[in-house]
């Protein structure tokens, strides 16, 4: 995609949502990383009805650790992998109060060292929480990246790196936010809804998605049908 496109796409993005926000639920930076971790191969939906509840009494990774591992499986249960995630949220939250004064770091390599916590992860984080101009690809982006040609890549990390580099300035610090939410609910996996897309355009992907037709057209098509004469013998 040419950069004038590129401007332009990110134009009409805003225009829809000038200030996006993450849709996890959370109260600080900690309850952030913590919402983060959980949701990998979760919907931040599910993770948001766990946290819901655990957030009112658990804001800071003392409380954490002090409710241990067993205690947070409890809250956790009704998200995928929630052994392995509860388990890394406990050991995070320790390595926060030993070694980081029980505040969350605000590099990526302090980050990534932290149990659970993989580049996509550090990125949110660094956006969201420091204001930091990164972009957190995960699948919904990957594929806006790629279907609409502005940062194509065989993997995350090079649709991040052309984001980084074909994203203007002005755009950076909310495009994260712009590409997924598009991803999520209008360039859809199965079915891109490309009919009410504000960037078709400007987007290479053939063939559109047409508009889905009303009940009303679907009767009337029906209608007609029956009211064909039958065949002359």
């Amino acid at each position: 995609m040419k950069p004038e496109k590129v401007t332009e796409f990110y134009r009409r993005l805003r225009d829809l949502e000038p200030v996006p926000k993450t849709e996890l639920k959370y109260i600080n930076a900690y309850t952030l990383l913590v919402a983060v971790v959980l949701s990998a191969q979760a919907t931040d939906v599910g993770v948001n009805k766990a946290t819901g509840p655990l957030f009112k009494i658990i804001d800071t990774p003392e409380k954490m650790v002090k409710l241990g591992e067993k205690g947070l499986k409890d809250y956790i249960k009704t998200i995928g992998l929630f052994n392995a995630k509860a388990a890394n949220v406990i050991a995070l939250s320790k390595i926060l109060v030993e070694k980081h004064k029980s505040q969350v770091p605000a590099t990526r390599e302090e980050l990534e060292a932290l149990p659970g916590v993989g580049r996509k992860t550090a990125n949110v984080v660094l956006n969201v929480a420091f204001g930091q101009h990164t972009i957190a690809v995960d699948t919904h982006i990957f594929r806006v990246g790629n279907r609409t040609k502005i940062a194509p890549g065989k993997n995350p990390l090079e649709v991040e790196q052309k984001l980084e580099k074909v994203t203007p300035a002005e755009f950076k610090q909310h495009a994260h936010h712009w590409l997924i939410l598009h991803g999520r609910y209008v360039c859809k996996a199965r079915v891109p809804e490309c009919w009410r897309c504000v960037v078709a355009d400007l987007c290479p992907y053939t063939p559109k998605t047409p508009a889905p037709e009303s009940a009303e057209a679907q009767k009337a098509k029906a209608a007609k049908k029956r009211a064909k004469p039958g065949k002359k013998k």
